[in-house]
């Protein structure tokens, strides 16, 4: 076993996946356990954001941030069952990463903008904030779905090495 995420990388996604369920959950029942949360999601994207730049080499952007055309050719190599096994995020689990960090942002800036004075009630605010968390809600889906993916095909449990750090030894074919 390898050593992958970080304890910062992983206390990160787990707390990131806590304030999105009480968010979600809460959205219509409790106004400030809903701000909360969205003001905790809005802080862990910040420190991730240092973390991707200052962090461990897996947690760093520039180990797992790719080209759209890789991240495309890896996409493609999916559909045909070939994908290779990386040892940290691949290159759509990359892609992922920064999707899922501008949906947050985006879901707590717009949520932030309508308790302010200036925001508050603006339909196309609340509009855009609504939109943003459903787009996220989607994101999460197709995110668990590819881990899903990945796992089976790689016979590799990806939650598990999310929560303990540790993936299995790159092979031969593997991308370290």
């Amino acid at each position: 076993m390898v050593r992958v995420w970080d304890r910062v990388v992983r206390s990160f996604h787990w707390a990131l996946v806590l304030s999105f369920v009480t968010a979600w959950l809460t959205s219509h029942s409790s106004q400030a356990i809903h701000h909360w949360a969205g003001y905790a999601a809005a802080a862990l994207v910040a420190m991730r954001l240092m973390w991707g730049v200052l962090g461990t080499p897996y947690a760093r952007f520039s180990q797992f941030v790719r080209d759209p055309v890789t991240v495309l050719r890896y996409l493609s190599a999916i559909l045909t069952g070939r994908e290779a096994r990386y040892i940290g995020h691949n290159p759509a689990g990359g892609a992922m990463v920064i999707a899922l960090i501008a949906a947050v942002g985006s879901t707590a800036l717009t949520g932030w903008l309508m308790t302010t004075d200036a925001y508050f009630g603006v339909s196309w605010v609340e509009a855009a904030h609504s939109t943003a968390a459903h787009g996220l809600l989607l994101l999460v889906f197709l995110h668990i779905s590819g881990v899903a993916l990945a796992s089976v095909r790689h016979s590799e449990n990806l939650v598990w090495a999310m929560m303990t750090g540790r993936k299995r030894k790159a092979e031969r074919t593997d991308v370290a």
